[in-house]
């Protein structure tokens, strides 16, 4: 029986090298020349331009693959738009959660119209099934957009206050967003901010655990299942730094 064809089949560096540097990019906030150093540190020569390029290949794929693995999506959607920068232009993410707040979806967009609230929901219903609920704010857009697509005609949609902090859900899933925001001194590319936050996203929150909910013990225990089921998105057959 012929062997299928490796992920990593012809790059110079060995698959534990890329699988550990990925993750690191889209999980922590780190830059790619703070990727650089720390392989460095371990021996590996490699150049933070190399690290970009594994991102934008990998970062896809093993986000597709962390999605297809997660529970199936919750049956409330949480929506609200952020207004990010790029060179100058503003621009509107719109972002989709469930009621857990695992990230369903966003899109990156130039207005923030009904139209643009149109192609979101149509976005998010080829990855997700028709909700019971949906969470939104107060603007007509939403409710507009919603009457267009015969999938949610039917759906409730209860309207909440954004400002006053009721919609927490969807707020709250921005924060990650900010923060990262900040540490790369903003978003440039368009494309290639819509490309790093749809994979930023899913990687991230494989990852992110609810320490203040758990006991020492049954967090790594929980952090290992983690670790376990990256090895397996990234075809590694076990860890690589178990002795």
């Amino acid at each position: 029986m012929k062997n299928s064809k490796s992920l990593y089949q012809g790059h110079r560096f060995p698959a534990v090298v890329i699988s550990c540097a990925v993750p690191w990019y889209f999980r922590f906030q780190l830059s790619l020349r703070d990727i650089e150093e720390l392989l460095f540190e371990r021996g590996i020569v490699v150049t933070y331009e190399t690290v970009r390029r594994w991102s934008d290949k990998f970062g896809t794929g093993f986000a597709h693959r962390v999605k297809a693995a997660r529970r199936k999506p919750g049956s409330t959607w949480h929506l609200d738009e952020l207004f990010v920068t790029l060179r100058g232009e503003p621009y509107v993410l719109w972002r989709a959660v469930d009621e857990h707040g695992a990230e369903l979806d966003i899109l990156l967009q130039k207005r923030c119209d009904t139209a643009a609230a149109e192609r979101f929901f149509k976005r998010v219903l080829r990855s997700c099934p028709v909700p019971r609920k949906i969470v939104t704010d107060q603007l007509r857009r939403y409710p507009a957009a919603k009457a267009r697509i015969p999938e949610l005609a039917n759906v409730k949609q209860v309207f909440v206050k954004a400002a006053a902090g009721v919609n927490n859900r969807a707020e709250n899933s921005h924060q990650p967003t900010r923060e990262r925001e900040r540490r790369l001194r903003g978003f440039r590319d368009p494309k290639r901010t819509q490309a790093f936050l749809s994979s930023f996203g899913p990687i991230r929150q494989h990852f992110a655990l609810k320490h203040h909910l758990l006991h020492a013990s049954l967090y790594r225990k929980q952090l290992a299942q983690r670790f376990d089921a990256w090895h397996r998105f990234t075809e590694l057959a076990q860890n690589p730094f178990a002795v």
